[in-house]
């Protein structure tokens, strides 16, 4: 098991379900959970769950970010427009793992609609637990992010 990380939870509607019972996992590991909803399954906006939770993250407040709609596509596009944010839509724990390994993504994205909870779970345990290479790798990453 990885180290009790504070990490920032959001979705829209699409992703309630799943959001609820990785939140509910993780907890049960010791991980301390900052929930950004929503709390029902009404129509909402995704990019305002996206900026809340890349802000705790851009903060400092979590170590990470998990991020669910129904495609994560929607999602993972408005939490990259936020300063700092590195967000990978995954739809497998190989990506997962290669997202912090190579690019050092620091909020994770699912598409309920493609990725089950076994999952997804597996995808943000090895997302946790996996260290960035840095090394070539982090000329890339410094490229991604705005000059000021």
């Amino acid at each position: 098991m990885t180290t009790p990380l504070t990490l920032s939870f959001g979705s829209d509607h699409g992703g309630l379900a799943l959001r609820r019972d990785l939140i509910a996992a993780l907890k049960a590991k010791g991980h301390t959970i900052i929930d950004r909803g929503t709390e029902t399954s009404a129509s909402c906006d995704y990019p305002d769950y996206a900026q809340a939770v890349g802000a705790d993250v851009a903060s400092g407040r979590a170590r990470f970010g998990i991020l669910v709609c129904t495609t994560g596509i929607g999602i993972s596009i408005a939490a990259n427009k936020v300063e700092g944010i590195r967000a990978a839509l995954v739809q497998s724990a190989d990506a997962a793992e290669m997202s912090r390994r190579h690019n050092d993504a620091n909020v994770l994205c699912f598409g309920a609609k493609y990725v089950d909870l076994p999952t997804a779970l597996a995808s943000v345990e090895v997302f946790l637990s996996a260290p960035f290479e840095g090394g070539r790798h982090t000329c890339r990453v410094d490229k991604i992010e705005p000059k000021s």
